[in-house]
């Protein structure tokens, strides 16, 4: 079939008149009569049917009037492309985007493009809604595309991350809630809202995450909805509503002081920024992983674009983050110069609010030691910022799934061990004594054991569990325990630390364990033990002696072991759903990173706990801790000789040899760790 050929049959097609159609061509009848005869010949099959001196359209003549035209005019761009090649123009680079992107995101890097490239041309296109955006790159009207939403369920649409977007609430500077540092959404139902309408990123980014919280915009009190920015910000400053917008958004306005943007609980990590393109430029680019084709002078501009671009550290951060928004530490890297960066994952744009029932409800209770504050990121933070509602799996098998979560929060780790043991607890977060035990039912109840998929803090010098005694006490030094009582947490890394300590001093069978429950004060002295010093893992030994009241009695590691606490995961809920394990550790590296770069993180992790903010940043490394007094550092990397030589050392204590049949290649997982690693 001949290009020629395919626009007379156009033409014939669009009048349904051979007559016509020869005088519009300038050719004569018998010879568009030919040309239609040869086409008919060469597809094997008739286009039209002949009623008399009137024809009409077969089935594949009406495909053959639908589909050609966009043949024909692939063959138009080819011609004006090379032409343009012979002319020593490497043709015009077009790029679409939304408005805050070409007003905000754009300009800087268009003006760097054009300085290194200032041969090429370049045309944007602005897109009001993202269907539009995606109808253009499909078709070759934009080039590139630029967006914060996820195309990847589209086979025709390459995407590329090229840096991050966040979103946070914007509030007129003389709001009520202007000076808030941080909100919840959960605190907003009773507030007046501003939103754009469906379609625009914005709102999908936040009726996606809703439906995730189980949230919807029923919930709030008033929302209104405009389809113009100039709008929203009429209702923002003269209405003292509520907006939902990225740092992309409002730029002028917040470094004016007329807008301030306040982080959101729900929205702490950003999400992906995206280049878009036809997947056939992405194969000839060898983008994304596929193959690089052979390209050619036509393809250069979008490649110079694309390289640009991604070598650029830091596209997103900056001052595109308003002046009241606090800004990622530098000490981790950031997120446009690690890939390897925690970040929400973008929702795709046909995304739409409805019902999620599902066929199948799974239930998740998640043992937690909220006040322990070197477990925080595995319990308490994934908890408050709603990770793993974000991270848990919804395609797939578990499309239809619905998820029920329940935390529970405990003192210590003896009653997490109990409800795994019991299957009334999936996933705990422990110390190393409590994990061990854990895995120590194996042998007994294989279907009520456990698995160990991460470590999430670790103390190398073993100070993260304590022995204080009152300060006006005698005792100097742990041999003058000898016929004394110690309360302890029992179950607890603390009840493992003064075992071995006390064994390592051939004093443990002099010594009397009590349990700390049993040995509170009261003021009658009657119903509690009477005991000369408490074991106990941190923070709470640090709070004591914060108060004055305590002094540390253990001055030195006497077996030289570290401490560690860690994710365990009931054995038959790995094995059934092992992308929920995967879930739930993604949601851990992202607390980690937020806790880690977030400046406010200690702050609401003591307002959330009720503890003093200094002891937080001691206990657990964060960005705002002294490095050289900080007792716990972030851990997830597993270690096989550190569960070694706390097995070795307890199974020389009576009582504790069971744990030496711990089969540890069984118990440890870390594969569930190297998968949420690689999905960064």
């Amino acid at each position: 079939m001949e290009i020629y050929q395919l626009k007379v049959f156009l033409e014939v097609a669009r009048c349904l008149s051979f007559t016509e159609a020869a005088d519009t061509l300038n050719l004569t009848q018998p010879a568009v009569s030919a040309k239609i005869k040869c086409l008919e010949s060469e597809l094997e099959t008739p286009l039209f049917r002949r009623l008399g001196r009137r024809i009409e359209l077969t089935q594949v003549g009406e495909y053959l009037l639908e589909e050609g035209p966009s043949l024909v005019d692939l063959e138009s761009r080819l011609v004006a492309k090379i032409e343009e090649i012979k002319q020593g123009k490497f043709s015009t680079l077009k790029i679409g985007c939304m408005p805050d992107m070409l007003s905000n995101w754009l300009p800087s890097v268009l003006y760097e493009y054009r300085r290194l490239h200032p041969d090429v041309q370049t045309r944007c296109l602005q897109f009001d809604a993202v269907e539009p955006l995606y109808r253009a790159i499909k078709t070759g009207e934009v080039d590139i595309g630029v967006s914060d939403l996820s195309f990847s369920t589209f086979d025709e649409i390459s995407e590329v991350a090229i840096g991050s977007v966040h979103y946070s609430l914007v509030v007129s500077s003389s709001h009520q809630l202007a000076q808030r540092p941080w909100l919840s959404l959960k605190e907003l139902t009773d507030q007046a809202w501003v939103l754009p309408p469906e379609g625009v990123p914005g709102r999908i980014v936040l009726q996606k995450r809703m439906q995730e919280l189980g949230l919807n915009l029923t919930d709030f009190a008033h929302v209104e909805i405009v389809d113009a920015a100039s709008l929203m910000r009429t209702y923002l400053l003269q209405g003292h509503y509520l907006g939902f917008a990225s740092d992309f958004e409002f730029q002028m306005e917040c470094e004016a002081g007329l807008l301030r943007r306040i982080p959101l609980e729900e929205f702490a990590l950003g999400t992906p920024l995206f280049l878009l393109m036809a997947k056939r430029l992405g194969r000839a680019l060898g983008l994304a992983g596929q193959p690089a084709g052979r390209g050619g002078l036509g393809l250069e501009p979008i490649r110079q674009f694309v390289a640009m671009v991604q070598s650029q550290a830091a596209v997103t951060q900056g001052s595109s983050q308003g002046p009241s928004m606090p800004k990622p530490m530098d000490a981790p890297l950031a997120a446009s110069i690690d890939r390897k960066v925690p970040r929400f994952q973008a929702p795709n744009f046909l995304v739409r609010s409805g019902s999620t029932s599902g066929t199948e409800t799974i239930n998740l209770t998640i043992g937690t030691q909220n006040r322990t504050i070197q477990t925080v990121t595995a319990g308490l933070i994934i908890q408050r910022l709603g990770l793993l509602e974000h991270f848990l799996p919804r395609e797939g098998r578990y499309s239809g799934v619905q998820y029920r979560l329940r935390w529970s929060d405990y003192g210590s780790g003896a009653p997490i061990v109990a409800g795994l043991e019991a299957q009334q607890i999936d996933i705990g977060v422990l110390g190393d004594y409590p994990l061990l035990l854990s895995a120590a039912g194996d042998s007994t109840a294989p279907a009520a054991g456990t698995r160990l998929i991460s470590f999430v803090a670790s103390n190398l010098d073993g100070t993260g569990n304590d022995i204080i005694v009152p300060q006006h006490s005698t005792l100097d030094c742990i041999d003058d325990l000898a016929g004394r009582v110690i309360a302890v947490p029992f179950g607890s890394a603390a009840h493992s630390m003064v075992m071995r300590s006390l064994h390592h001093r051939q004093i443990l069978n002099a010594v009397t364990l009590t349990a700390l429950e049993q040995a509170q004060p009261q003021r009658s002295g009657r119903g509690s033990a009477q005991v000369d010093g408490y074991a106990y893992f941190a923070p709470f030994h640090e709070i004591a002696k914060h108060k004055g009241q305590f002094r540390r009695l253990l001055h030195e590691n006497l077996d030289g072991l570290p401490t560690f606490h860690g994710v365990v995961i009931r054995a038959d809920l790995a094995e059934q759903y092992p992308e929920i394990a995967v879930a739930y550790l993604r949601s851990l590296l992202a607390a980690q990173y937020w806790y880690d770069t977030q400046p406010m993180a200690t702050t609401l992790v003591s307002r959330w706990v009720n503890m003093d903010a200094a002891i937080v940043a001691k206990t657990l490394r964060a960005s705002t801790s002294d490095r050289a007094d900080v007792v716990y550092l972030p851990e997830t990397q597993l270690r096989t000789d550190w569960l070694q030589a706390h097995i070795r050392q307890l199974g020389q204590i009576a009582g504790q040899e069971h744990l030496g049949q711990i089969n540890l290649d069984r118990w440890m997982q870390p594969e569930f760790l190297e998968r949420a690693i690689a999905s960064l």
